[in-house]
């Protein structure tokens, strides 16, 4: 079971009953058993596994009497880094150590000098995020330069969440990491115009603001 803790406090209580029921089960080596009201056969092999991240927003502390039938199993911090490398390498990148590198201390500064909001993700589903735009962008633009696909990547799949005191920090971020490196204008007239032309017909403005969310979100 994935992300056990999001259960109910209440429901825990009631899975803490038939985890148990099933444990004697086995302890006592029977063949069949009565789970829920029916009589089912028994495997012995049969067990539960359970992941769960504590201190998280939303998940439950887990009742003392269902910590009494798990085994604590000890976990690493995966290493970003390495995970980053291997990855952008199955994607062709030759400077995959180096991107690998900028990318993880990008979301270490992030974590550290943008402000605190529950949106706000730097953990692994982040960094995947980043790696699958930059292999997308690594198949469409071949002999484009790896700094600037990079670059690329992390600014599209991340400023689009930022708020706006944290932009220029962001973008601060990326400048120190990304010295020089300076990212081609898109040609989004052809958008544009489409959007001009709907919003005159639904009535609303055309603000650069509503277009730059709409051209953002168009290129997650």
């Amino acid at each position: 079971f994935d992300e056990f803790n999001r259960i109910n406090l209440e429901v825990l209580s009631v899975v803490a009953q038939q985890v148990l029921e099933i444990q004697l089960a086995v302890k006592n080596k029977v063949k069949t058993f009565f789970f829920e009201g029916s009589e089912i056969p028994l495997r012995p092999s049969c067990n539960a596994f359970i992941t769960m991240n504590p201190g998280y927003a939303g998940r439950s502390e887990l009742p003392d009497n269902l910590k009494a039938l798990f085994r604590d199993v000890a976990m690493m911090v995966p290493d970003y880094g390495l995970i980053s490398a291997i990855t952008l390498y199955s994607f062709g990148y030759l400077q995959a150590p180096d991107m690998a590198r900028k990318l993880v201390m990008t979301y270490k500064l992030c974590s550290e000098q943008l402000s605190s909001q529950d949106h706000y993700d730097y953990g692994m589903r982040a960094v995947i995020a980043v790696l699958r735009a930059a292999g997308n962008l690594k198949r469409k633009f071949v002999d484009e330069q790896e700094d600037v696909l990079m670059l690329r990547a992390i600014t599209d799949v991340n400023l689009p969440k930022f708020l706006d005191q944290d932009v220029p920090l962001f973008q601060g971020i990326l400048s120190d990491l990304f010295p020089g490196v300076v990212l081609p204008e898109a040609d989004y007239k052809n958008i544009k115009d489409c959007l001009k032309d709907n919003c005159k017909l639904q009535n609303l403005q055309p603000l650069p603001t509503f277009f730059e969310k709409i051209i953002q979100l168009y290129e997650m």
